[in-house]
């Protein structure tokens, strides 16, 4: 079992920043990959950023490359997503994910284990 436990949402003023953190505890951390997805009113979840166990490896939806980054401390068991440039558009509910390893990162079937969401706001 693996539980994630996401933190960091808020209201932000178009332009602002924000750093969400991913606390993970059960089955250990360094062992598994993770990813990041939000979910606007009215639509479905969709891809943010991923990242490899180790760290060594990083994937971005378009829509956010360049503005955020992914990172991860596996002494803290934690995984983050700072985000940068922030626009009325990236207001949403966001999501740590553990993935299965050999999935297709980009898809929300390829993770097994979701955190229960922080709310984003970006006001313009």
């Amino acid at each position: 079992q693996v539980q994630l436990v996401e933190s960091g949402g808020g209201l932000v003023q178009a332009g602002g920043s924000l750093r969400l953190s991913c606390a993970a505890s059960g089955r250990t951390f360094s062992s598994y990959n993770m990813g990041w997805f939000r979910q606007a009113p009215g639509k479905e979840r969709e891809f943010v950023a991923f990242i490899t166990w180790s760290g060594g490896s990083t994937y971005y939806a378009d829509s956010v490359k360049g503005r955020f980054t992914i990172s991860r401390d596996n002494a803290k068991n934690t995984a983050y997503l700072q985000m940068n440039s922030l626009t009325p558009e990236d207001t949403a509910v966001y999501y740590c994910a553990k993935h299965r390893v050999g999935d297709n990162y980009a898809y929300t079937g390829s993770y097994d284990y979701w955190g229960q969401g922080t709310q984003v706001t970006v006001s313009s």
